[in-house]
Formats: structure tokens, sequence, C-alpha cells
């Protein structure tokens, strides 16, 4: 096997723990604590404060890691080193993180602590793993390539996630009996899982080094202030991202689980298949989206994309407010979501690779590529994104009083785990607990997870359509020009 093809294989495979990871920590924390713990409402402010202010910490990080990356010199490169410390220590935080016993404000302190950790050793792997993408190739359509096998490794990895941490966490399916058991032994699997996949990249994939031979640059937040700001493209891809995802995070960042559960019942197992479901359309892209975009311009398949997803909204909306808590309902929902998130996925994947290709637009407008901090700018606005949908999420939850019975339901787990009363007993209460929300408040987050994304996708889309102009014909025109460049 040439390394070219070598390439393709292992550089996607490296993303599918991080992607289980990922999904763990940043789309089932909140729920974890929510039907873990007994929340105040002042430890649910302080909850979500830390998440924000974690987050914007996390995304501010990301272009300095990016500058520190691009400095890092050794016999393994720039990337591999950092892939591996931020691997392992970020499952050392993440196992902690739900496997301890701690309740109140001491738990509180304790989730900080983690939480701000969580950013930190994260972010050592994400910028290195996508910033290695400009270095495996500079043709478009093998970026184009990489960039979709990654997202389909990375979407296996999530959506494995994403279908049996509820499956195992809630209901009678639940590892040990209760939730907070369930998620302990759930993280401990995937923090083995992880560091196994991340040696595919590290001891299977070799990227362009030339830029190893130049002096390292400082790092310097002038350097990364002057590589933002001076890169137009780059700044106009940047708030049209930032808009797509923090609409596009809501409906997994726990509302949607929470919807679920009210309208039909506590059980992990029908949250996973309306994930499943959802998710699963997005493999097409996944494995087509290179082929697709050879043929489709992507100013027509950003409208294309607009249009899928404001389908699937609408679908969801009516479906959600006109019919009764039925099977079909659930059905015509899932179906909704699952057109919704395919528009939104291909949305995705149209915008890293804007991202990307600002790359060469910088090297023809400044004469340096600086690809660890244009790339890093895609983890930082999905995390500042985040910290939009986190506040969202928590308004949510406070308008529609969510926590009035999350923590009903958390008392029963515990009584449960401590055996005060019987599984059955735990169901059988736990399902008088879901009957008796208001269809109102379920109406109210049926529309967070449907109304507010569908409007920040469409500003997105106008957006784009308008402003971004590095089109296929003009990055090839630019490559041509940097190519007469390197010749003379």
């Amino acid at each position: 096997m040439n390394q070219e093809k070598k390439n393709m294989l292992f550089y996607p495979l490296g993303t599918v723990g991080r992607d289980m990871i990922y999904a763990l920590f940043t789309n089932y924390i909140m729920l974890f604590i929510l039907y873990t713990r007994n929340l105040t409402a002042a430890q649910l402010g302080a909850v979500t404060a830390i998440m924000v202010a974690a987050r914007i910490f996390d995304a501010l990080n990301d272009p300095i890691m990016g500058n520190i990356i691009e400095r890092t010199r050794s016999k393994w490169g720039k990337y591999k080193p950092w892939l591996l410390i931020g691997v392992l220590s970020t499952c050392v935080v993440v196992y902690l993180a739900f496997n301890t016993d701690l309740t109140g404000w001491s738990f509180i302190w304790f989730f900080g602590i983690i939480y701000f950790m969580y950013s930190i050793t994260y972010t050592m792997h994400d910028i290195s793993y996508w910033g290695m993408v400009p270095a495996l190739s500079s043709d478009g359509d093998k970026r184009n390539a990489f960039t979709a096998r990654a997202t389909l490794f990375a979407g296996i990895g999530g959506t494995l996630a994403s279908v049996l941490i509820p499956m195992l966490t809630a209901g009678q399916f639940a590892i040990g009996g209760t939730t907070r058991i369930a998620y302990g032994r759930i993280a401990l699997i995937i923090c083995i899982i992880t560091p196994l996949f991340i040696l595919f990249p590290i001891l299977g994939v070799r990227e362009n080094r030339d830029d190893m031979a130049k002096e390292a640059p400082k790092v310097s937040f002038k350097k990364i202030i002057a590589t933002i700001g001076g890169n137009d493209q780059l700044l106009w891809i940047c708030l049209i991202f930032l808009l797509q995802q923090i609409g596009n995070g809501i409906v997994l960042g726990g509302v949607g689980a929470n919807y679920i559960y009210f309208e039909f019942g506590y059980e992990g197992g029908l949250y996973g298949t309306f994930q499943t479901v959802g998710l699963a359309a997005t493999a097409f892209l996944m494995i087509f989206y290179p082929a697709i975009a050879k043929k489709l311009h992507r100013r027509k398949l950003v409208l294309c994309m607009a249009v899928l997803a404001t389908i699937g909204y609408a679908v969801q909306i009516l479906a959600g407010v006109t019919m009764p808590a039925t099977t079909l309902k659930f059905w015509i929902l899932t179906v909704g979501f699952m057109f919704a998130n395919l528009g939104q996925y291909g949305l995705y994947l149209i915008m890293m690779i804007s991202i990307i290709n600002t790359v060469e637009y910088n090297e023809l407008k400044h004469g340096t590529r600086d690809e660890a901090i244009i790339t890093s700018m895609r983890p930082f606005l999905t995390k500042m994104a985040s910290s939009f949908t986190v506040i969202i999420t928590t308004v949510s939850y406070v308008i529609c009083k969510v926590t009035n019975y999350t923590n009903a339901i958390s008392d029963y787990e515990k009584e449960a785990e401590t055996g005060a009363i019987t599984a059955a007993d735990k169901a059988a209460k736990i399902a008088e607990v879901c009957t008796s929300v208001a269809n109102g408040q379920k109406i109210g987050l049926l529309l967070a997870m449907t109304l507010i994304p569908c409007i920040l996708m469409l500003c997105s889309a106008v957006l784009y359509r308008k402003f971004y102009k590095l089109d296929e014909e003009r990055y090839d025109e630019i490559c041509q020009e940097l190519a007469k460049k390197k010749v003379v």
C-alpha cells in the first residue's frame, strides 16, 4: 500500500474514538448532571456559567494552540506529539468527570475544574488533528476526500456514542441499573477505545513537513490576530459558520433528549432511535460528498442543503404541534429530524472546506500559509457556538421548568440505587413524572430545537452565497498563481 492510500485510510480512522469521547462529554454531560443530581436554580445557573466560560476560554485558546503547533519542531512532525498528549490527557479528565460521588456545591466546584481541564486537553488533539488536513494535500478534490472521509469516521464514532449512550443510561437497559453507574462505566470503555484509534494517524500517516525546515514562528497574539484579521474571506466564513453551528447544536445538546423523554417516555432506546435515524442519513453525504462536490457548485449546493433542512424543520414543527403522542408522531418527527440534519450536515461540510481553502488565499495575499492557525478557527467557532447553544438550552430549560421534572427523576434514580425502591417502582414513578409535563412546556422545547436552528441556518446560507468569494474557480486560480510563483 503506497503512502497516499495509507493516509486516506489511517487518517480518518484516528477520529472515531475522538468523536465518541466528544459526543459523551459535549452532548451528555448536562443530561448526566440533570438526571444524577438534584439541582437548585443557583446550581443550574452555576453549571451554565461554567460551561459558557470554559467554552469561551477554550475557543480563545484554539488559535493559541494553533500557533504553538506551528512552532513545534520534532522528528515526529508538529502534529503527532500533540495528538498523543492531548488524547491521553483528555481520557483521564473525562473518566474522572463521570465517576464521582460528589453532590451539591462540592460537585459544582469539581465540575468547574474538570470542565476547564477538558477544554485545554481536547484542544491539543483537536487542533492538531484537523490542522493536518492542509498538510496532507493541496489538491482540491483530495482535500474534499480527506475531509469527507474524516467526517464519515467522525460520524461513525459520534453516532455509535449517540445511539448507545442514551440506550445504556436511561430506562430498562441502563448498565448497572441506574443512570449514574451507567455513565461511569461507559466513560471507562470510551476512554480505553479512544487512544487505540489515535494510533492509526500517529503510526500510519505521513504529512508534508517541508515547512519544518523553516524557522519556527514565535508564539504571539499579534501573529494570530494579524493572520485572522488580514484574511477577509476567513472572517466572513467564520461568521457564517458560527451562526450555523449555534443552531445545529441545540437538539443534540440536551433539548432533543428532554423533549423525547417528556413526550414519549423516559426510555433511552427511543431517543437512541431518534438519533440513529436522524444521523444515519448523513452517512450518504459522508460517502458521496466528494462526488457531489464535483457535480454541483458549492453556491448551488448551499441553497439545496438549506431548502432540505427547512423542510425537515417544518415537518417536525407541524407534527409536534398538531399530533398526539403516538408512534406515528415519533416517526414523523424522526424523519423530519433526518432531513433537517442532512441539510445542516451538508452545510457543515461545505463550510469546513471553505475554511480550509482560505489557507491558499492567505498564502497568496501574505506569503504565509499559517495552516494551524487558520484551521484552528473551525474548533474555535464550534466552541464559541456551543457556548451560545448552552445559553439557549438553559434558557429553554428555565422557561419550560425542566428541572422540576429532572430533579424528581434524579431522586427516584438515587432511591433505586440505594435499594429504597425497586426497578419496577422507579420506572412507574418516572413515567408519572413524564406524563405530568404540560403540553405548552413540551412545545417550548420543540420550538427551541427546530425554529431557532432553522432561522440561524437560513441566515448563514444567505451570507455564504453573498459574501464568500472563494468558489471552485477562484480557488483553482489561486493555486495556479501560487504554482507559478514557486517555479519562478
